[in-house]
């Protein structure tokens, strides 16, 4: 689909595709993490959708992934219409705001410091393309406008696992195009239960998703005041990027190799949302469709349909799970064996060829401190 006279003809979407998905062990691994998996059995990964979401606004030609070098063969197996001169490959990760400045740069090397862009992780479920890309158009016009905008999502419910985002006054009357786009007074951290119960009853605050939206110059202007030693790297490399296509390679490789690793590893949020958010350059949209961050084996199961009546989920095939007095088990079948569960009840079962888990689903997001555990023990090959 053609982006021009669409609000969109500027626009150049970012897939940072990074993390491991420690919480979705054993399914999700270091050489292959969750954003390569089919998490809702609709037949296209993760990253496949969230490609095909932002092709449809951008443009052919105007998505970018920024993923590890070890991933990267993986990616184009899954994306095969993405170019090459599109993915962005890390020796070693160093964090979203390296991965979004390098993208960043390499754009407007090529397309003008003017142009929009736009972050969106790989990991993350949207249902209601219509509305996803309503909100993206109202922030692609705010950041026209200068701003730094993110896409706040409604909280239905006062969830522990995310951010918030505190929001302000409107813009509507600065900037006619977004209509719904307001000031951000605050990013603030993953609060604790009470805390986020009070900010859902004020009615002032969003889940933050991460979602991002700004002109290159003002991203790059901000890393080169804040963070110069970042700036002056990430330069060097996105040079080397734009060099001739035939030494285009070993000049990436060289600078990647001289420069990358000592990048500073830091979140996009603190280096660049939270500090330009005090002096009032960020905004928001408000982001009304369906959103989820897979983040545990719990967040799969509400996503995923009933196998039964006592809500047992299977991801994958439910010819391999048997089931007597059991319920609100969450069960993924993929060591190739029948998985028979008698009498047991809100558990996670994750069965693979050379590891099994077992927990309750009421500690799903301590599965990451059992990667950490099994770390600890050398367990390397089964990480």
């Amino acid at each position: 689909m053609s982006s021009s006279n669409t609000g969109f003809d500027d626009f150049h979407a970012i897939i940072p595709a990074g993390g491991t998905g420690t919480r979705l062990w054993p399914l999700s691994r270091r050489d292959r993490p969750k954003f390569l998996y089919d998490l809702l059995g609709q037949g296209r990964t993760l990253i496949q959708s969230t490609y095909d979401r932002l092709e449809a606004i951008a443009g052919e030609g105007n998505v970018y992934v920024s993923t590890g070098v070890g991933h990267v063969a993986a990616v184009r197996e899954q994306l095969p219409e993405l170019s090459a001169d599109n993915i962005l490959a890390e020796p070693v990760p160093r964090d979203s705001t390296a991965a979004i400045v390098l993208a960043t740069a390499v754009i407007a090397r090529r397309y003008g410091e003017h142009c929009v862009v736009g972050s969106f992780a790989a990991d993350h479920v949207i249902r209601g393309n219509r509305a996803f890309s309503e909100s993206v158009r109202q922030a692609v016009a705010t950041a026209r406008a200068g701003y730094v905008t993110t896409i706040g999502i409604a909280a239905s419910r006062p969830s522990t696992a995310f951010g918030y985002i505190h929001q302000g006054r409107s813009l509507a009357a600065d900037i006619p195009d977004a209509p719904a786009a307001r000031l951000v007074e605050r990013f603030v951290e993953k609060p604790d239960a009470v805390t986020a119960q009070a900010y859902l009853s004020t009615g002032e605050y969003r889940w933050n998703a991460g979602m991002f939206v700004m002109r290159a110059d003002v991203l790059l202007d901000h890393i080169r005041r804040a963070k110069p030693p970042m700036y002056e790297a990430i330069s060097r490399i996105a040079d080397a990027y734009e060099s001739p296509l035939r030494s285009r390679g070993e000049a990436v490789e060289r600078a990647m190799a001289r420069d990358w690793a000592g990048i500073e590893k830091i979140a996009f949020d603190y280096a660049v949302a939270e500090p330009l958010s005090v002096t009032g350059g960020v905004a928001m949209i408000p982001g009304d469709f369906g959103w989820d961050d897979i983040g545990d084996f719990n967040s799969v199961a509400a996503l995923l349909p009933s196998a039964n009546e006592r809500n047992i989920k299977i991801l994958g095939d439910a010819q391999s799970v048997v089931y007597l007095d059991s319920a609100g088990d969450v069960v993924v079948p993929e060591g190739g064996r029948t998985i028979a569960l008698l009498g047991v009840n809100d558990m996670v079962v994750v069965d693979t060829p050379d590891a099994l888990l077992i927990a309750p689903r009421a500690r799903s997001q301590e599965v990451k401190s059992m990667v950490a555990h099994l770390d600890r023990l050398g367990a390397e090959d089964i990480l």
